[in-house]
């Protein structure tokens, strides 16, 4: 029997991820918070030997508001809603370096998880681009793409896995993703619960039954066969679990969340499954002893698997290739 892998992978954003729908205000504690969430996440999977995909937005590379506006690209996306699009006068709230500006940018969070080369650096887009909704085109999303890439490239790094914001996942930009060097993309659970969805289509009662599916088993455990995905790139890597933060209004059921995903974990590892869990650092930017904890139980139940059962840590692109590998294909 095959031996089980488990997958990290986070989105990397700050506050360009929840611009258009938490304020500063209300949420800026968390973003600051990122400053200690990442040195922190790093020791703790060094501890753990842990090999974590990092999806970083692209305008996070720059130290400077000068260098970000020397890289406007060519097309910008013109969605429907016009508070999706930081391109439209958003850019008056940015300040004028990551030292006085800590919601925009971090090349020096970036560096830190560069000088571990176990872990992956990968693309949420440059922009936090929005896949599905409306008023973005094809080509919008190629430009968006090709300046990801192209910051990236010029600090030596070259993306080969990526993460679509808002798990905004879609099909018809495969193709895109491919033709620059994309070869594996992370996709949603096989639940109508987690099916894409622009901002319009999604549901309150959906969302809550998302919350609720955190605690209790209402789709089942989304572990996966890695034979039983194509090997054709970009290669899915499905994902099996949103890890929510801690809110202290639901203390009482901290055990019931840990125990489901433990739970799944066990049946990864036991049936040589592979389970994939993801979250974004700014979850546990509040309430940061109590979310590494919750991690922290998790990375040792890993260990105990991990001698029980040969259960083993990967990045994304790691288990592409051991996809396209059990395929009998050779990744490019």
């Amino acid at each position: 029997m095959p031996q089980g892998k488990f997958v990290v992978s986070l989105d990397f954003e700050l506050y360009w991820g929840v611009r258009d729908t938490l304020s500063l205000e209300k949420y800026g504690a968390n973003i600051r918070g990122e400053q200690t969430v990442i040195p922190r996440t790093l020791d703790l999977f060094g501890a753990y030997g842990i090999r974590a995909t990092f999806a970083v937005v692209g305008f996070l590379f720059f130290e400077t508001k000068e260098q970000l506006l020397a890289h406007i690209p060519e097309r910008v996306p013109h969605y429907d809603d016009p508070d999706f699009t930081p391109y439209d006068g958003y850019f008056a709230e940015v300040g004028p370096d990551y030292r006085s500006d800590r919601y925009h940018f971090a090349p020096h969070l970036i560096e830190l998880i560069r000088r571990q080369p176990q872990h992956e650096l990968a693309t949420h887009t440059y922009s936090h681009y929005y896949c599905l909704e409306p008023g973005q085109t094809v080509a919008d999303f190629e430009a968006d793409l090709e300046m990801a890439i192209r910051v990236a490239a010029d600090r030596g790094i070259r993306f080969r896995s990526l993460v679509f914001p808002r798990n905004q996942f879609n099909n018809e930009y495969l193709e895109v993703c491919l033709r620059h060097g994309i070869t594996c993309v992370r996709s949603n659970e096989k639940s109508w619960l987690y099916e894409p969805r622009n901002r319009k289509q999604e549901t309150l009662f959906r969302r809550s039954l998302r919350l609720l599916d955190a605690y209790l088993p209402l789709s089942g455990n989304h572990n996966w066969s890695p034979r039983a995905v194509s090997p054709k790139e970009p290669v899915f890597v499905p994902s099996s679990g949103f890890l929510r933060p801690y809110l202290p209004a639901l203390r009482p059921f901290e055990g019931l969340r840990l125990r489901r995903i433990k739970a799944a974990m066990t049946e990864a590892a036991r049936k040589g499954l592979v389970y994939h869990l993801w979250w974004h650092p700014h979850n546990f930017g509040v309430n940061q002893d109590e979310n590494f904890a919750f991690l922290e139980a998790i990375l040792q139940h890993y260990r105990d698997l991990q001698g029980r059962y040969g259960f083993s840590s990967c990045t994304m692109h790691e288990m592409a290739e051991e996809i396209q590998a059990l395929h009998g294909q050779s990744p490019r």
